[in-house]
């Protein structure tokens, strides 16, 4: 984490040279917090998403229903989000960040005992899922208050010339927890109690409790970043000022901040399709159903290449393997090749989605853990480009005091491409293998082929401006 500050820094000082209104490096405490938050919510939801093919199997349940039991979920986040994003414009964004860690906790509490139920035989199948998707519906609905709280903290003080690596060094907090997620998760299948399969639920619900205590605690009440009508007031979670754990002076950067905002205008409310955004969208929802879709094959792929289908439980290691590889190779697209490269939206967008293409073709063909995990990370090195590139072109097609919205439609897009296209994906993949690859190459070619038409380019995003 200490790596990261130096990232913003020179946002900071470009910033001071061109525009007396551009805000502040983030100080390096704050910017930890910030890291754990995504960290530890990236961590979860990939520790489950390793073993979730296992426990669909020892359910003896189709694949398509694990797939499906995420949809509800999702269908909420791509509603509920820009709704979030909006209100931390309002209320600030700490009281949003800690909404989404208590919806985190809860909702994972919940599944990982939902789950025990049905692996122990004290409910069916049918309700064991049930049980699953309606709690698993509490983070679409709450947890996804945090991540637009976050990207909007981010980017509402870095320049534009740099939040491209700025907005990469958030995505790359949730690389982290991708990378940890399923490490830590075979460790986690705990033999005592007959826990067993469902301990990286509780386990991570425990941690992401104390990442909630520590953000509460440490991360100073914020006034919004942007004019609001009327008066601020917390948000329910809230527990009281937090301005005596942070440093005085940066507590005065954002009151200078705010009040330096109170008399403007609220801006309009940004639409999905509205014409700045409208490329830079497509994208996103198009490139987002491919990585969605091979996200949702690659636990079953495992199972069924390695011929773990009999012993479901020891399918959590390969699994885990294969998406700690992937979460690597994203890494290394946001921490190495963007900033090194200095890659722009457009670019960094329209490289990506070639070389998820590539990998995804060899994925489709790979037969043993080696080739699988290979073939899985040359995708995510390409999907980890993509993502950072849509994500700056759409923060930089608005103004920043659009910021909490354009990240509320960022968070929406990304939930919208989880709503069927995982279960998608694992129907067709069961049908025929290059049935679900090959609808996965369209769409990234589809993406590269629009985008080269359509995404502005990056010398005429990345300008600052006042």
């Amino acid at each position: 984490m200490a790596e990261a500050e130096p990232n913003l820094e020179p946002a900071h000082q470009h910033a001071s040279s061109s525009s007396g209104s551009e805000p502040r490096a983030i100080p390096r405490g704050r910017l930890a917090l910030l890291f754990m938050v995504m960290l530890v919510t990236a961590a979860g939801n990939t520790a489950m998403q390793s073993v979730m093919p296992s426990i669909g199997t020892a359910l003896e349940v189709n694949d398509v229903w694990i797939s499906l039991a995420y949809s509800w979920s999702a269908l909420l986040w791509v509603i509920c989000a820009p709704i979030w994003a909006r209100r931390s414009d309002k209320r600030g964004r700490k009281s949003m960040m800690a909404l989404g860690l208590t919806g985190f906790v809860v909702s994972m509490t919940l599944c990982g005992v939902a789950l025990w139920a049905g692996l122990a035989g004290a409910m069916t199948a049918f309700w064991t899922l049930l049980a699953f998707a309606a709690a698993r519906s509490l983070f679409g609905g709450f947890g996804s208050a945090a991540p637009p709280a976050v990207q909007a903290y981010v980017a509402s003080r870095t320049a534009r010339s740099e939040r491209t690596n700025a907005l990469s060094l958030i995505a790359s907090s949730f690389g982290v927890g991708t990378v940890i997620g399923p490490a830590l998760a075979p460790l986690m299948v705990l033999p005592f109690m007959d826990i067993g399969l469902t301990g990286p639920f509780i386990c991570f619900a425990l941690l992401a409790l104390v990442v909630l205590i520590l953000l509460r605690l440490r991360l100073p009440d914020d006034e919004p970043q942007f004019a609001a009508r009327g008066r601020t007031y917390d948000a329910p979670y809230a527990t009281g000022s937090g301005s005596d754990h942070g440093d005085s002076d940066d507590d005065e950067d954002d009151r200078e901040t705010a009040a330096s905002t109170h008399a403007a205008a609220e801006p309009p409310r940004l639409k999905w399709f509205e014409p700045r955004l409208r490329p830079w969208v497509i994208a996103g929802l198009v490139g987002g159903h491919a990585q969605a879709m091979i996200l949702g094959i690659s636990g079953f792929l495992v199972l069924d290449r390695l011929g773990l289908r009999e012993t479901p439980a020891e399918g959590a290691g390969p699994v885990g393997i294969v998406l700690m590889s992937g979460a690597l190779a994203t890494l290394l697209a946001q921490w190495g090749l963007i900033p090194r490269l200095n890659l722009g939206p457009r670019a960094a967008t329209l490289s990506g989605i070639a070389i998820a293409a590539l990998g995804v073709t060899v994925l489709g063909s790979a037969q043993d853990l080696h080739t699988i995990a290979l073939a899985y990370s040359i995708a995510s090195l390409g999907f980890g480009l993509f993502r950072p590139g849509t994500t700056a072109g759409t923060s930089l097609a608005v103004t920043r005091a659009e910021q909490g919205q354009a990240s509320g439609i960022v968070a929406s897009v990304a939930g919208a491409s989880f709503i069927y296209a995982p279960a998608l994906g694992v129907w067709l993949y069961n049908m025929s293998d290059w049935l679900g690859f090959g609808l996965v190459i369209a769409l990234c070619v589809a993406v590269l082929l629009i985008g080269t038409k359509t995404l502005q380019a990056d010398a005429d995003l990345t300008i600052d401006k006042k």
